[in-house]
């Protein structure tokens, strides 16, 4: 089924199996259930900005590293791209 065209995209399973976190570890640390951290890695739950804000902290990076209104483009696809031209 496709995501809503107002739907917020994530990274969060991806930067959470990068650091051997599990579901409910995770949940843990955020103080949530784990199974909104299942709702919310299939985009079928948006979170409160205190929530995306509590699992930016855990990762260590913005916001906007784990969360977009926009699809985040393939890993694949960055990884081939031809370096960028421009000079130091």
């Amino acid at each position: 089924m496709p995501k809503p065209a107002n739907a917020v995209h994530n990274r969060i399973a991806l930067f959470r199996t990068e650091r051997g976190l599990t579901r409910k570890v995770l949940a843990e640390l955020v103080d949530v259930n784990p199974q909104t951290i299942g709702f919310l890695e299939r985009g079928d739950y948006g979170p409160s900005v205190e929530l995306a804000l509590k699992l930016a902290r855990v990762f260590g990076v913005p916001v906007d590293a784990l969360f977009s209104l926009e699809p985040f483009p393939a890993l694949a696809n960055q990884l081939s791209a031809p370096p960028s031209s421009e000079s130091p």
